[in-house]
């Protein structure tokens, strides 16, 4: 996981880096027709911060997947570190966990417009992958009419080595662009493990606040995986210096190399009305 937020906002002060950072969303958390319509799904000509969020310790994105409809409830998404309960434990998954979490909606230009509220946690871990999914207590109809703001649309197939991307933070209203280097077997950190995880190319020099970022791609503007962590000091296996495990056990550490976790499978673990079916035969996600 990136280093927490007082560690980065002294590094920041210290090197005198730019503009001061934007300030987090003031969360309390501890860290339409007749006929039913698919979400709105527009094609993104220029990557934006619009549906992009700010929680009080990380940053995520508004999200749908291919088949969710405008009456559904919304969902955002960030990594499961993110958790305002804390970090889920090696091999623990929550489902449907009450939660009342607000979420500082961002537009295109990263102007914060509206406070969103989750009805409860649908789905969080830090076991394979590093998600938690929040439900809202509004629609994306909802969304849409009140904000001008639509969803940004979860890609359900892998994601290609070499793509462009742009990792957008809500916490910050910053964008790091750069490319997806390739792909890891594991990814160790302290007690977590992730399966198959995103490597990006240097470009991207992500810091704390900027967990739970969707990475999009800059052709599509869908959402290809979902930022959460780098190698800070060069360390092996440690807390906030994750390594790289081929399928050989042969460990690499890629010090400055930051990382993301995949997420086209999501969208087959979740039914009609957004809801959570980790029983679906083409789910793969961990189960409780």
């Amino acid at each position: 996981m990136n280093k927490p937020l007082l560690a980065t906002l002294f590094t920041l002060a210290i090197a005198g880096a730019g503009m001061a950072p934007a300030v987090a969303a003031p969360d309390t958390a501890p860290v339409a027709k007749a006929a039913v319509e698919k979400a709105a799904a527009p094609t993104i000509q220029a990557v934006n911060f619009a549906g992009t969020v700010s929680l009080s310790n990380c940053s995520g994105s508004v999200i749908r997947f291919p088949n969710s409809v405008s009456t559904d409830p919304a969902l955002v998404l960030t990594n499961g570190h993110c958790l305002e309960t804390g970090f889920p434990e090696a091999g623990e998954v929550i489902v449907d966990q009450a939660s009342t979490r607000t979420f500082g909606l961002l537009n295109a230009s990263a102007t914060r417009v509206g406070t969103l509220r989750a009805s409860k946690v649908a789905y969080a871990t830090m076991t394979d992958t590093d998600v938690t999914i929040y439900q809202l207590t509004t629609t994306y109809a909802s969304i849409q009419s009140t904000y001008g703001i639509s969803p940004l649309t979860v890609q359900s197939t892998h994601p290609t080595a070499g793509t462009a991307i742009t990792v957008v933070s809500g916490y910050w209203k910053r964008t790091y662009a750069c490319n997806i280097d390739g792909f890891v077997y594991r990814l160790k950190e302290g007690d977590w493990t992730w399966k198959d995880s995103v490597r990006y190319t240097s470009a991207c020099q992500t810091i704390g606040g900027t967990s739970g970022s969707p990475v999009l791609d800059n052709a599509t503007g869908q959402v290809v995986a979902v930022n959460n962590t780098g190698n800070e000091d060069g360390q092996r296996c440690t807390e906030n210096n994750p390594c790289e495990v081929d399928a050989n056990g042969t460990v690499t550490v890629r010090q400055g190399i930051n990382y993301a976790q995949e997420i086209y499978n999501i969208p087959a673990c979740f039914t009609t009305g957004n809801k959570l079916n980790l029983s679906a035969g083409s789910c793969t996600l961990p189960k409780p």
